[in-house]
Parts: C-alpha cells; structure tokens; sequence
C-alpha cells in the first residue's frame, strides 16, 4: 500500500510539472504575440534557452540553496520513493525557470541575448531559491520569526510572491536601467505605438498559461493527499474576475482581455487554499483592474517601457495576491482561517524587497560590464535578424 501511495505522489507531482513545463510555451507565445514581427523567433529562442539553463543550473545549484540538499548522491538513492524527490525538483524548476520567463517579456525587442542568459543563471541559481528557502523551507528561521511576531507564519501556497512578485519586480530594474525602445516616446511628448504582431498567438499563449495554471496551482499540495477542488475552484473564479473586469476597464482591447485571466491567477495563487471562491472572484477583479490601471500608467504617463507588462502583471498583481491572502482568507471573509494580515505584509514586503535589489545588483553589474543593449542599428533591424540571422517570415524563398 505505501508503495502505491508513493507512486501515486511521483506520478501527482510529475503531471503538475508537465502542466507547468507547458505553461513556458504559453510565456513564448504570448511575447511572440505581443512584440514586433522582427522579434518573434528571439521571443521562442530565449524562453527555450532561458528554460534550459534554468535547468541545469537549479539542479546543480538552486535547489540546494533553497532546500539544503543536492543531487549529487548516486542514481540507486535518487530512485527512491519512485524517484519522487526527483520529480518533486522537476515541478519546482518549473517554478524557477518561470522567473527569467516573466522578465525575458519586460526587456524585450532591444536586450543583448547573452548577457540575459547569465543574468538567467545568477537568479535561478541564487537570487530566487534564497527567498524561496525563505518562505518554503524555513531557511534562517524567518518564518518561525513571523509566526511569533503575528500568530501565524507567512503563507504563499502557490507563489504570488515567491515566483510572480519576485519575478516581476526584479523585472522592474531591468527594464529601467536598459531603457526603452528606440522611437518609443519621442522628443515632442508623443508615444509610438507599437502594437501587437499577432493576436491569435497572444491569445493563445494566454490560453496554454491559463491550462497549465491548474497545475501550478492544484498541484502544489505535492502530493496527491493534498489536492483540493477549493484550490482548483478559486483559480477558475480569479481567472474569470480577471478577464471580467479587464475586459470592462480595458475598453475590449484583445490584450487587456488575454492578460486579465493571467492577472486573476497570479493574484491568487498565495490564498488559492484557503480562499471563499467568492473571495477569489474579488481577488482576481481586482488584479484585473491593477493591471489595466498600473499597466496603462507605467506605458503612457511614467514612460517605462515594459513590453508585456510584466512589472504591473506579475510585480504589482503578485504583491496584491500575497496582501489579498491575509484578507479574503481569514473566516470574516468566508475563508478558512489560519493566516495572519500583518504576516503576509511582512512577508510580502520582504520578497519586493529582496528581488528589487537582487534585480539592480544584477542587472547594474551586467550594464557596466557587458552592457544590456543592442546597438541602435541592431534594434532597427530585429533581434530575429541580429541574433539569429532569419526571420520568424522569410521574405521570399530559395528553391534548390
């Protein structure tokens, strides 16, 4: 019977990391959707490339800082339990890689494709599994701080904070210190519009994220005791109040309507457990309204050039999530208890904290020392062409 049992655990967290995996074609698709048709082919190389050395370098390195342990013991030891604490780093890598995924769409059209890379090693490996230890694992007694200072410990089920408040906020500097597009805001106040390359590839990056979202979410009770209908249920209703209110706020623009869902999602992820599905109706409206508020602001008034919007999407709606966790799921709110307000602030605080100077740090380092940029010319002439030297539609074709 507890081998059945262990095998029904490989097998539950195993799925969750396929849903996840494919949630990385929905990050390609929807970049490539969302940039310039002389940037789509770089859009699906560097989510591909990014997932890659995320890999490698969370196996060797970050899973260790997060989770005090490595895979450096032999294969028979790995393959124990089914091999679930393999499968278990499968489904967290997911996690991790999303990280350099949710960037990759805020400095796109004009950032260098190497230095991204080795900017992608530094998070996955260190910056991102330190506060996942954080909040995860335990790592320095911090939630064992919060939980005397509040009553309760700091509580992200499935990551508005650890992975989309962390992400997009260490987007924010990133996206700053490369600055905008070339002709983006011009010198006599006016704004060059430059919209979507593909609607149908937007949208459908945001339908394969939205899936994969159920097994973000639901799985991450990481093993198969654990799943919840509440979890799934929750997710359904944020993802719905985020596509309502998006679409009304956003005037039926197709891509504040295919962002509102995936604003929903982040948001709830934190409370996903312990929220009223009412509640998660709420949480999610409200993050669809944050980030056809925050988005159009950042774009239009404060001029930062943040392609897909990731700093308001992830950065601002993930901080939401963590805050709307110490809200909607107390009992006041129909939820089911057990976590503290000032507990998520803390907590909150400390990941926007954290990725904010780990975001600088990096990206500071790398523009000093290799720059961040294609040149003026390079941009003019696509990423697509720059960097890999074809486009995503050739203009003609050779017969040989």
């Amino acid at each position: 019977m507890e081998a059945l049992k262990q095998g029904a655990d490989a097998l539950f967290i195993l799925l969750g990391a396929i849903m996840v995996l494919a949630m990385h074609a929905g990050f390609a698709f929807l970049e490539l959707g969302t940039v310039r048709r002389k940037n789509q082919v770089n859009a699906l190389v560097k989510i591909l490339v990014d997932f890659s050395v995320s890999t490698v370098v969370y196996f060797l390195v970050g899973y260790g800082v997060a989770y005090g342990t490595s895979f450096f013991v032999g294969a028979e030891t790995l393959a124990a339990k089914n091999g679930y604490d393999l499968v278990k780093f499968f489904f967290l890598l997911t996690f991790a890689a999303a990280i350099p995924a949710i960037i990759s769409g805020g400095i796109a059209e004009r950032a260098k494709f190497w230095p991204q890379l080795i900017a992608t090693a530094v998070i996955v490996g260190f910056v991102y599994p330190f506060f996942e230890g954080i909040a995860w694992n335990n790592a320095f007694g911090i939630q064992d701080w919060i939980k005397a200072t509040t009553g309760e410990t700091f509580r992200d089920f499935a990551g508005s904070i650890v992975v989309h408040a962390v992400g997009g906020w260490i987007a924010l500097p990133a996206v700053i210190l490369l600055g905008a597009r070339s002709n983006r805001y011009r010198k006599d106040g006016t704004l060059a519009a430059h919209p979507p390359s593909s609607i149908p590839f937007l949208a459908l990056g945001a339908w394969i994220l939205i899936v994969g979202w159920f097994g973000f979410n639901v799985m991450s009770a990481q093993k198969i005791e654990g799943i919840s209908g509440l979890v799934a249920v929750n997710s359904l209703m944020a993802m719905v109040g985020g596509t309502i209110v998006a679409l009304l706020l956003g005037k039926n623009d197709p891509g504040f309507v295919h962002n509102g869902p995936l604003a929903g999602l982040v948001a709830v992820c934190a409370g996903s457990d312990i929220m009223h599905p009412l509640g998660a109706l709420v949480v999610g409206g409200i993050a669809g309204a944050i980030f056809v508020v925050m988005f159009t602001l950042t774009q239009n008034k404060w001029k930062i050039d943040d392609v897909l919007g990731v700093w308001p999407l992830h950065g601002l709606c993930g901080t939401w999530g963590g805050i709307a966790a110490g809200i909607f799921g107390t009992k006041a709110f129909g939820g089911m208890g057990g976590v503290s307000f000032t507990a998520q602030l803390i907590g909150t605080a400390m990941g926007v904290a954290w990725a904010l100077f780990g975001g600088f740090v990096i990206y500071y380092v790398l523009k000093v020392t290799m720059g961040l940029r294609m040149t003026q010319e390079e941009e003019f002439e696509g990423a697509d062409l720059t960097i890999h030297k074809i486009g995503a539609t050739p203009d003609r074709e050779v017969n040989w």
